[in-house]
């Protein structure tokens, strides 16, 4: 990597980390990190760090953490930084004065084979959906969400059984990868850009973010529709159901199951082999993993000993 060449990284989870990493370790010139202010979290409402400005401490990284990104602290600060590029990886909505400041742009690195899968949860909506392949896209950010030219794309196939989790850390370790290829093709400026209007074909898939209301689970559905729900909200932010008996009613999280394609199902939830079974409209799901509303996550079998009669319960 070009040593003189400045480059601002933004990020906040452990996906960015990844990717600020990778960079650090390619030898690219990060002269400072961008993220969110440290907030209170816990009982005890201590501050917490996020993931990437612990790393970034830890490795000697300078770190902004402006409240608000029009602050003209912020954008003076930016300014006397002289950027050459800013990297994005899983932060806010810039506005124009930050991300046109670089002399090259600003990048993003993306979770999804653009132009599908634009908005703020890609990964989740990918699994929920179905899909049987993801990836990665490097592309400039423009004023429209996720619509600037694509510079780079890498593919990333998803299994049956994976979870959001599981291809988020598929995700993770490519998208850095990617990452750095595209930041040494705009050192060398060997890349061409391609505006994502040429690689629309067919029906554009959003990824808007996932509110709680949005991950409880409808048994109405099909085996699969249901797995896929499940599986494309595990680890995080989880599907949920509500289990009653009598008047009290307590929320339910599926985390781990497996669908059952019986091609009928039973009306009423009942346990086999110490696993609580669900039935859809078309089988049942097998729960393996779960958690109680005010509870820690446990086995199916560890639920139900806790369980004395199993047909007074119900699941909505």
């Amino acid at each position: 990597m070009d040593k003189n060449f400045r480059i601002v990284f933004m990020g906040t989870p452990g996906f960015a980390v990844s990717a600020l990493d990778a960079l650090v370790k390619s030898g690219a010139n990060i002269v400072a990190v961008v993220t969110v202010p440290d907030k209170p979290a816990g009982r005890g409402l201590n501050l917490k760090e996020s993931e990437v400005k612990q790393y970034a401490v830890a490795n000697q990284l300078r770190v902004l953490q402006p409240e608000k990104l029009k602050d003209p602290a912020f954008i003076e600060a930016m300014r006397e930084l002289q950027p050459d590029l800013a990297v994005v990886v899983a932060f806010r909505m810039l506005p124009e004065v930050i991300w046109s400041m670089p002399r090259k742009g600003t990048i993003n690195l993306h979770a999804s084979l653009l132009p599908q899968y634009r908005g703020a949860a890609p990964i989740n909506w990918a699994v929920i959906n179905g899909e049987t392949k993801t990836g990665v896209t490097t592309f400039f950010i423009e004023k429209e969400i996720d619509t600037g030219k694509v510079i780079a794309k890498s593919e990333v196939i998803i299994t049956a059984d994976d979870t959001a989790g599981t291809v988020h850390d598929k995700l993770a370790k490519v998208g850095s990868e990617l990452l750095v290829e595209t930041v040494k093709s705009i050192i060398s400026d060997s890349y061409v850009p391609i505006p994502q209007e040429q690689l629309i074909a067919g029906n554009l898939k959003p990824a808007p973010k996932i509110f709680r209301d949005d991950c409880r689970i409808d048994w109405n559905k099909p085996v699969q529709n249901t797995f896929n729900f499940i599986r494309g909200l595990s680890p995080y932010p989880g599907a949920w159901t509500l289990i009653k008996t009598g008047d009290e009613q307590k929320t339910l999280k599926i985390l781990e199951c497996k669908p059952v394609f019986s091609g009928k199902s039973k009306s009423k939830i009942w346990t086999e082999n110490g696993i609580l079974n669900i039935p859809c409209s078309d089988g049942h799901i097998a729960v393996e993993k779960l958690q109680m509303e005010g509870k820690k996550a446990m086995k199916s079998d560890e639920f139900l000993r806790g369980i004395r009669d199993l047909e007074i319960y119900s699941i909505e």
